[in-house]
């Protein structure tokens, strides 16, 4: 007999380790592992982590086989695996009501539960008596399920078990915004069950999908329908949140050890290796200790001062805990193995020697790594005073499984049993490797071969949708209810996907469906429910936005390419060119370089080789319905009557429409064998037939509803328009003078009334027949909707003509026209809605940015902290706009906007938690007023007249801070509407290019003689005599602008902390924020932050609480100052008040004329001092420090040279 090799001795001593630890307690029935003799449950995440250490001994054991017995040892250490992970899967089989509910309501109440019955697999405690909605535990078991399928194992047996998985990717798919109770089951560190949104949770579930994505659950073995598919846009979503949050792991927990599970092994989510380092330094500098790491920072649990009779704390007792947090060994396992991963073997060695030091060795010689290390209770006093002193004590599980079995793995890769790479075969671990440069690829279709002819005059050669045949191009929507097919099982009561848009790097691939290559518009594109997509200069940015996006975040192999259509909205008025902005943006494209990408064009078909392509394999036949099932109709192209179609398509539910339509599509685009001449009759019926076809075609497309079909279906049967009901509107060809003229008698006379005073509505029917202009047109409208409602039929053109119709139609027509202020104004009375606005705020949301929506002050200002359904938020935006329908739909507008610009340029909103949407609104408004010298009422006007491009703009010099300014267009002569006006840098000479913009193209003589109140206009704040010097109020803009964004100096918060250290609390207009806040929160913590802002909002005018702001960094100051104490409450707008009686001394002093020393009404303070500059004899900063040394020095040690 061979004698045993050295390894081979070694590797059954780490066997035998793990039979006493973790395999010996493992249910014969369930195979799951219990928490402990005292914890009898099965917890998710401590199982995967507890059998990981079996799945590499059993690698190892395969590659270090001396002897048969060895791979047969392999075998059963596999099966062990197996049986958990499966055991695991049952727990969850049995929830899948819960599965189905949280894809629609991400609600704690509906979501799988975090712990089970070792025994049965059944449910331990009710769905609201434990923080179970635990993401990362979720993706954890995911994560690992896609490692070990890729490593060998079949853990997943059946289709229905395929299914399962593909709705678990659904649970997880939106971790961005779901707030959970995080790794350590309890939200909020206060430990009151506040879930919040963490980056633990969102890291796995991103690992998750990424290792999931296109991975085959039957391994080697399976076939195309047990592969499952993960959206990319739901991943760099994701990406996004973790680049943004970290190094902070959520709002309350400025950091957390537990973090390190996604910095490193096992799923390596962050690709920024700049952010994975200054995060482990975080954890390092701020967490370890002599026996491991703190949790985070202030964590009561199993310290000697926690209450053990009640769950939660207190918010002033969390200071108790202070430098006494419980160390866990746990998280040094994490840092071994992050030095094996990332070679750094001076790492691997520190660690090892730290742990080996302080695991608790038995008679039998085995090591057991404990859960925690605890100050023992009479040794508190002294490790308050020096921290990390005192001896600690091992407490809580022992050996904790999870610790025991990554130690275990530790060792085995680091005494070379194991390589990287085995046991992480999807190769997670080169995340952070940078990627090389992405180019986009573009293709530019036309919708018509007019557009293509226009195209080609302009030296760009493109294709129809019509050439493009065998490639089907289709609107998002369609892939939006294609992938609500996925993982569909009605036996299972899974439904599949929620419905919801998708994003550019889902509609940037090619997709196989039924052997046939689609490719599919990016989003923006189908608009049509919003008028953002009738501005062709935002078309184009949207476009530019996107292919930045694409070009910083694709990652997948092969290259993205975009599908842009170019529609009869893209041409000029009179038709006869294409918009200058669309052209110069195809030019661009190219030039090969565009929005900061490398850019490619070209025709579809040439860019299939370098593409990527998915191939959809769940609408191939799985039984439902008609896929599939009737291919053969599709080839007897002789049956002269081919009605076959449309009558033996069995529906079985409502999941066929889009069945139907792909069937259809891909029956009647294919180009037909010429057919021998039929008879008068017979081609008569062929005709008819496929009339009726394409009907029926036409309707599917309805039922799924898709806009704008004629782009997409191949027919010249639908080009007609839908008959007009005969408004009487200016017709844009012929000469504008002889307009004017007809009608300039009817409005003047005010709103036509019967004999007894009331309104004559009959008559104000027929001023609507007469009169031609669009304004008039809707103000008369607007009184008809507010008096008589929506359904109020004019009987204009006979019956049917109602009020919502005719606003529709108005809607149309001021839409080709561009008159921007209409458009809102009539969006707003027919509520539509933007369809992102939901995805918007729950975007800014996830950046840990709330929201709120309205004027300040609070209670009609709202404040936005969680996610909300669509229609909530819409209501919401109402009550705060006061029933203003202008704000109302800025508001939604703004928000969207701003939702783009986090997307690609997240620095600019540093440092503000709280974007307020009222004030960004006020602050545009102000702007226009100052800069046009105009009335507030006049500027509300030009800002509702802005096209969506320009408000973007003007939205986004708001956000950068440069200095810009805001003056009149050169057209203003001939635009009677509204004043054109342009937006440039200062320091540019003239006005900029493209930024010359008449917003108004209606020329139109009349000027309204009346006015109906839906452009109410908001309190602009008064502004300064206009003076010739630009410099004049430039610091009051500069104010006004941070106050309404809440930007604060970097650092502001953590020196707030310091100063409430040292007195009872700082007063901002009669509200306190007490210095107790500090015992619950630690500095650098998002809360507090948000704490201090909650005060400063309640002052309403914004440059005063900039002054505010001022005065505070005036005070922080001394909180270096080496005194113990500055005083009870100090009263910040007293200080304020103090400099500004001093500044008004001074400049009387001087002369200075009582008019330019006038005071705000409001607050008192000289304007003069709102526009000083900080520095300087007359600065701001120099009266607010001396009115700060004035106020405290009576705290001040004795002496005169202290405040020196």
């Amino acid at each position: 007999m061979r004698s045993r090799s050295n390894s081979g001795v070694k590797l059954d001593n780490y066997a035998r380790i793990v039979q006493q630890t973790i395999l010996q307690h493992q249910d014969p029935v369930t195979g799951l592992l219990p928490g402990s003799t005292d914890q009898p449950d099965a917890w998710v995440r401590d199982n995967v982590y507890s059998i990981v250490s079996v799945w590499a001994l059993s690698l190892a054991y395969r590659k270090n086989a001396d002897r048969d017995e060895d791979k047969a040892k392999a075998y059963e250490l596999e099966q062990s695996v197996v049986k958990l992970m499966r055991g695991v899967l049952q727990c969850i089989m049995r929830q899948l009501d819960k599965v189905e509910k949280f894809k629609y309501s991400r609600s704690t109440k509906d979501s799988l539960h975090a712990k089970y019955n070792t025994r049965t697999c059944a449910t331990v405690v009710g769905d609201d008596q434990w923080g179970h909605l635990q993401v990362d535990a979720t993706s954890l078991f995911l994560l690992f399920l896609a490692q070990m399928t890729a490593s060998g194992l079949h853990i997943i047996y059946t289709q229905d078990e395929v299914d399962v998985v593909q709705n678990l990717m659904f649970y997880i798919e939106a971790a961005y915004k779901v707030a959970d109770y995080g790794m350590w089951e309890r939200g909020d560190k206060t430990n009151q069950g506040i879930t919040e949104i963490n980056a633990s949770s969102i890291g796995t579930a991103k690992a998750a999908l990424e290792a999931l994505d296109e991975l085959n659950l039957f391994g080697a073995k399976g076939g195309p329908g047990s592969v499952v598919h993960a959206l990319a846009d739901d991943i760099q979503h994701c990406q996004s949140i973790l680049t943004s949050m970290l190094p902070r792991a959520s709002i309350s927990k400025e950091v957390d050890a537990g973090v390190l599970a996604i910095l490193t092994y096992p799923a390596f989510a962050v690709e920024d290796i700049s952010i994975v380092n200054m995060t482990k330094e975080e954890i390092i500098s701020k967490l370890q200790g002599r026996y491991g790491c703190c949790r985070f920072l202030r964590d009561g649990h199993k310290t000697p001062r926690e209450d053990p009779n009640r769950l939660y704390y207190e918010s002033a007792e969390l200071k108790l805990f202070e430098n006494i947090e419980c160390e866990w060994p746990l998280f040094w396992t994490y840092l071994i193995l992050d030095g094996i991963f990332s070679n750094s073997h001076e790492q691997v060695q520190e660690y090892q020697e730290a742990l080996e030091a302080i695991l608790i060795k038995q008679k039998d010689g085995i090591r057991l790594l404990p859960e925690l290390y605890s100050v023992p209770p009479d040794k508190v006093e002294e490790e308050y005073m020096n921290p990390h002193s005192v001896e600690r004590t091992p407490m809580g599980k022992c050996p904790l499984k999870w610790g025991q079995s990554l130690y275990i793995l530790g060792k085995l890769l680091s005494e070379g049993f194991l390589a990287p790479g085995e046991i992480d075969p999807l190769n997670r671990r080169f995340s952070t490797i940078p990627k090389p440069d992405v180019v986009v690829q573009v293709s530019i279709l036309a919708e018509t071969d007019e557009i293509k002819e226009l195209l080609m005059k302009n030296g760009i050669n493109v294709e129809t949708v019509a050439d493009i045949h065998p490639i089907h191009v289709q609107p998002s929507r369609v892939l939006s209810h294609i992938y609500a097919r996925l993982g569909r099982n009605p036996r299972l009561g899974l439904t599949g996907r929620p419905y919801r848009r998708i994003g550019v790097l889902g509609t940037s691939k090619f997709y196989i469906i039924r052997n046939t290559i689609f490719a599919f518009t990016p989003q923006f594109i189908d608009h049509k429910q919003f008028y953002l997509a009738l501005d062709n200069k935002m078309i184009v940015e949207m476009l530019r936005n996107e292919i930045a996006y694409l070009s910083s975040r694709w990652r997948i192999t092969g290259r993205p390419t975009v599908t842009f259509p170019i529609s009869q909205t893209m041409l000029t008025e009179d038709r006869t060119d294409l918009d200058p902005a669309v052209i110069a943006t195809l030019k661009k494209l190219q030039d090969g370089y565009y929005g900061g990408a490398r850019t490619q064009t070209g025709k579809l078909s040439e860019f299939l080789t370098t593409s990527c392509c998915a191939h959809l394999s769940f609408l191939d036949g799985k039984g439902s319905g008609s896929m599939g099932q009737h291919g053969d109709h599709y080839d007897d192209d002789d049956d002269d009557d081919g009605d076959g179609y449309v009558h033996e398509l069995r529906c079985d539910d409502e999941a066929d429409d889009l069945a139907q339509y792909l069937d259809h599509l891909l029956a009647h685009s294919a180009p037909k064998k010429s057919k021998r001449q039929a008879g008068g009759l017979g081609r008569f019926k062929a005709v008819a037939t496929k009339t009726k076809e394409m009907v029926s075609l036409m309707n599917k497309a309805q039922d799924l509803n898709i806009q704008n079909v004629n782009m997409y279906l191949p027919s010249k049967l639908f080009r007609s328009c839908q008959p007009s009901l005969n408004l009487n509107l200016p017709d844009p060809s012929k000469p504008q003078e002889t307009q004017g003229s007809e009608v300039s008698i009817t409005v003047e006379s005010g709103i036509p009334r019967d004999e007894s005073g009331a309104i004559d509505y009959n008559a104000l029917v027929q001023l609507l027949k007469d009169t031609k202009n669009l304004q008039d047109q809707a103000d008369i409208l607007y009184v008809l909707f507010k008096d008589k409602g929506m359904e109020w039929d004019t009987q204009l053109q006979g019956k049917g003509s109602t009020v919502r119709t005719l606003l529709s139609e108005l809607y149309e027509k001021a839409g080709d026209l561009k008159h921007w202020g209409l458009i809102r104004m009539i969006s707003g009375i027919l509520k539509k809605k933007v369809e992102e606005l939901d995805s918007a705020c729950s975007d800014l949301l996830a950046h840990q940015k709330h929201l709120t929506v309205g004027l300040p002050p609070e209670p009609r200002e709202k404040t936005i902290t969680a996610p909300i359904p669509p229609d909530q938020l819409a209501t919401l935006i109402d009550e705060a706009s006061d029933n203003n329908i202008s704000v109302a739909i800025l508001t939604q507008e703004i928000m969207v906007y701003l939702a783009m610009s986090i997307r690609t340029q997240p620095s600019l909103f540093s440092e503000m938690f709280r974007l307020r949407i009222g004030l960004i609104i006020q602050v545009m408004a102000t702007e226009l007023a100052q800069s046009l010298n105009c009335s507030g009422e006049e500027a509300t006007e030009s800002l509702m007249s802005l096209s969506p491009s320009e408000l973007k703009n003007l939205l986004h010099h708001i956000l950068s801070g440069k200095e810009f300014g805001v003056q009149r267009s050169v057209r203003e002569a001939d635009a009677g509407v509204s004043p054109a006006i342009s937006i440039h840098h200062l320091g540019n000479t003239g006005a900029t290019k493209s930024e010359r913009a008449g917003i108004s193209k209606l020329k139109s003589d009349m000027k309204m003689r009346y006015r109906l109140p839906f452009v109410e206009s908001l309190d602009v704040p008064e502004s300064f005599p206009v003076s010739k010097d630009t410099k004049h109020g430039q610091w009051l803009r500069r104010r006004r602008l941070d106050g309404a964004l809440n930007r604060v100096p970097v650092g502001f918060y953590q020196k707030v902390w310091k100063i409430l250290q040292k007195c009872h609390g700082l007063s901002i207009e009669g509200f306190v924020l007490p210095s107790s806040t500090t015992r619950e929160m630690t500095p650098g913590e998002i809360k507090f932050s948000v704490h201090v802002e909650t005060v400063l909002n309640r002052v309403p005018q914004p440059e005063y609480r900039q002054l505010l702001v001022e005065a505070i960094l005036v005070l922080t100051m001394l909180a270096d100052v080496d005194i113990p104490s500055i005083g009870s409450i100090i009263h910040v707008e007293k200080i304020v008040h103090q400099a500004n009686d001093m500044f008004y001394k001074d400049q009387k002093d001087l002369g200075a004329e009582e008019h330019i020393l006038e005071k705000d009404p409001s607050t008192g303070v000289c304007r003069l001092l709102y526009d000083s500059a900080p520095s300087g004899r007359f600065g701001s900063m120099t009266y607010l420090t001396k009115a700060v040394a004035v106020y405290v020095q009576d705290f001040l040690p004795s002496g005169a040279c202290a405040v020196q």
